[in-house]
């Protein structure tokens, strides 16, 4: 366990050291526009629920980052570049939930049947993917693969309330009015999270995401993180219901 722990600590520590990086696409933003995307309010709010939640979060990760390691051979994280505020690409981290050297032209596809199908966007894990490793179905489900995000957090890459981080082949797709999703800091939950998630469409969530950046406020956040592990729950009591021309998904109301 001792040496697991340490590898644990050095990988965060591989990953974050100088992988940080910007994109030729990437708009530049003063300090106001990120005081506006971070509030102090903000980053304080993120600081302490992380550490309230230290002595549960680290066990829970100390636990995953075993399994990975025992029931598929390979690094414990996997690693990914994403899109963060104003287009600035960074280095996501996560517990790795696939098979090393696993295809991923089959997801790359299945985004852009979702992006123009404008149907609900159902994950391939709920009809089965021999890509995944062991328990990775389950770790994916209920979001504990992305809890090395953590560390993201707290270098300020992300936030703890948030759009989630896009890949860069998907934000080359996004139209130029879709880009206004990035004027947000990426985050761990948000108001697509806990709106429906898997029951809405790609253009469903593009407007809560852009929503979000709009009325970013300390009573949006409180109440997004409060419906967010309902949220986590309900995914596994609910079946997504498919739609065609549906309307955009009421959000929280501040």
């Amino acid at each position: 366990m001792t040496e697991l722990l340490h590898h644990l600590v050095t990988e965060v520590a591989r990953v974050h050291r100088g992988e940080s990086e910007g994109a030729p696409w990437s708009q530049p933003y003063s300090a106001k526009e990120l005081a506006a995307a971070l509030p102090t309010w903000k980053r304080l709010l993120d600081l302490f629920i992380v550490a309230l939640l230290f002595p549960f979060w680290l066990p829970i990760m100390t636990l995953i980052a075993l399994w990975v390691a025992v029931t598929s051979p390979g690094p414990i994280f996997y690693r990914q570049p994403r899109i963060g505020f104003k287009g600035r690409r960074f280095m996501l981290v996560k517990f790795r939930t696939m098979k090393v050297n696993a295809e991923t032209h089959v997801h790359e596809a299945y985004l852009e049947h979702l992006i123009i199908s404008d149907r609900p966007m159902i994950k391939l894990d709920a009809t089965g993917d021999s890509r995944l490793i062991v328990g990775g179905k389950f770790l994916r489900a209920t979001g504990l693969d992305e809890l090395p995000q953590i560390f993201n957090v707290l270098k300020g890459e992300m936030s703890l309330v948030g759009p989630r981080p896009c890949t860069v082949p998907e934000f080359e797709r996004y139209a130029p009015a879709q880009r206004a999703r990035v004027n947000a800091l990426p985050g761990l939950t948000g108001l697509w999270q806990v709106n429906g998630k898997n029951r809405t469409t790609f253009r469903e969530m593009i407007e809560m995401d852009i929503f979000y950046s709009r009325n970013i406020s300390l009573s949006l956040d409180l109440k997004i993180i409060v419906r967010t592990l309902p949220a986590i729950l309900g995914q596994f009591s609910m079946q997504p219901l498919p739609r065609s021309g549906a309307q955009p998904t009421p959000p929280v109301k501040t």
